[in-house]
């Protein structure tokens, strides 16, 4: 069954997990779809509680029909006139804001459902909320994080990190870790690992042929040859010729204070950076309102909106969609790429 709104041979829906409900993911979820013709956005699918996404629409003034359906296949033909749902039960009430543990459970088995869905070709891939930890934790379950998460469930893949929107792509080596381990942290062979995950990612679900890789050194002006710290000769740099044999333009390592700006972005398609901030912090101040967070190394597409649950302003209608909208977009094209491939 293939939408208007998408061409041959992609022509599954996405599918959209719950989130933390307390938060804003279903408010953003409801503007997605105002959003879903000036946008262009492909045909998705929410999977979370019917009522709740029908009362805060109703709450916030948002004219969204709400449509329950059974399964994945009747998302596409209602998906003009009304937010497809597919319903899966609350354990406890929703307000706004407050975190309720009860309901940890239905979050996380929205997920499972939508990553079963992709894994059996039934959605074209999962776009997922933003969770909260801390109430999975105080639930009982420990879950480290939506990447590892899907790794161990899609069978175990190194899973890579990639941030991206409008005019910068960014791989953090290493992501949450405090910062006075990284060095410890840092190999040649975990460099490479990621780095080639990383360029056949850019070939496979973004479809550039030839990708250009920016390496970021890891101490001010890249070590300065050597004056300000070796890890840029002794590590990142026999790890960029690693990369480099195997077929990838690979260029640094590059003083990580002068690879951001507009011209010298033009010159790449994807920064590889060596921690968490030095990644996310030139991408959040470029556009802070469409990062979109993508799971590179699995066998299901799956992206997510780079920012998180903001119980402060959920509930109140302010809350922005851009980076979810940014984040289903980038899902159905790698979903084309890949099916195309």
């Amino acid at each position: 069954m293939t939408s208007p709104r998408q061409s041959p041979p992609y022509s599954l829906p996405l599918a959209l997990t719950l989130g933390e409900p307390a938060g804003i993911g279903p408010e953003i979820t409801l503007k997605a779809w105002l959003a879903r013709k000036s946008e262009a956005l492909p045909v998705f699918f929410a999977i979370g509680p019917v009522a709740l996404y029908r009362q805060l629409a109703d709450a916030l003034g948002l004219d969204v029909p709400v449509q329950a359906i059974s399964d994945p296949s009747e998302a596409a033909s209602g998906f003009d006139n009304a937010l497809p749902v597919l319903a899966i039960e609350l354990d406890a009430g929703v307000e706004s804001g407050k975190l309720a543990p009860a309901n940890a459970r239905a979050v996380m088995r929205s997920i499972d459902m939508a990553c079963d869905f992709a894994l059996g070709g039934r959605a074209g891939g999962l776009v997922t909320n933003p969770i909260h930890k801390r109430a999975l934790y105080e639930a009982g379950l420990q879950v480290p994080g939506h990447t590892e998460y899907l790794a161990a469930r899609t069978g175990g893949q190194t899973p890579v990190m990639m941030l991206s929107c409008p005019g910068l792509r960014v791989v953090p080596v290493t992501v949450h870790e405090p910062l006075a381990r990284v060095p410890a942290l840092l190999t040649a062979a975990v460099i490479v690992e990621k780095g080639l995950i990383l360029g056949h990612a850019l070939r496979r679900d973004l479809g550039i042929a030839r990708p250009r890789i920016a390496v970021a050194g890891l101490n001010p002006h890249a070590g300065e040859e050597g004056h300000i710290g070796r890890e840029e000769i002794d590590i990142i740099a026999p790890a960029i010729e690693a990369i480099r044999r195997e077929g990838f333009d690979v260029s640094g390592p590059l003083p990580p204070d002068t690879m951001f700006h507009a011209g010298a972005r033009a010159r790449y398609d994807a920064a590889l950076c060596m921690y968490h901030d030095q990644a996310l912090i030139p991408l959040k101040t470029i556009d802070f309102e469409r990062g979109v967070n993508t799971t590179l190394g699995l066998p299901v597409v799956r992206t997510s909106p780079d920012h998180g649950t903001a119980l402060d302003i959920a509930g109140r209608g302010i809350a922005h969609p851009g980076s979810l909208i940014e984040a289903l977009k980038l899902a159905a094209e790698i979903a084309r790429n890949r099916a195309a491939a």
